[in-house]
């Protein structure tokens, strides 16, 4: 955390690029609607792509990296998701869960998931996660995007 927080003012110039690029591939395979959660958002770089389709809310554990963020925002982790069940119609995590309990993670994302929701996650591929029971798994140079 305390490396994102020092690294706040210049996360886009360094990431950002990087990681717009995940979410035009992710917009390929699915078409966001509804409430959206994006976890680990940092900046909301990526969650801001999604505004015109989706009322977002964007979480991450880092409060200098959100205060960049101009709409909705909650400190949180993926683990601990503050939100009631089967709430989000879409939840994007872009490059983000290999830093927390892989497992909780992704029990906390079905818990909060509509029955049909739409679920995109990227892991880096360097971190060694590997995700069981995916539609769709897009493998790039440094990340492996999963359709849920």
């Amino acid at each position: 955390m305390k490396y994102y927080n020092q690294i706040s003012k210049g996360y886009n110039e360094l990431y950002g690029q990087e990681q717009l690029e995940k979410v035009k591939i992710i917009k390929k395979y699915i078409k966001p609607k509804g409430l959206l959660l994006d976890i680990g958002a940092g900046t909301g770089i990526c969650t801001t792509e999604f505004h015109q389709t989706c009322n977002c809310i964007a979480l991450d554990p880092s409060e200098e990296l959100l205060n960049q963020y101009k709409g909705n925002k909650i400190i949180g982790k993926a683990e601990e998701l503050p939100f009631k069940n089967k709430v989000f119609d879409t939840i994007i995590s872009i490059t983000a869960l290999h830093h927390s309990d892989i497992k909780k993670s992704l029990q906390e994302i079905k818990r909060v998931a509509k029955p049909n929701a739409q679920i995109a996650i990227t892991i880096l591929n360097k971190s060694n996660i590997k995700i069981k029971n995916y539609k769709k798994k897009i493998e790039t140079e440094k990340d492996t995007i999963y359709i849920l």
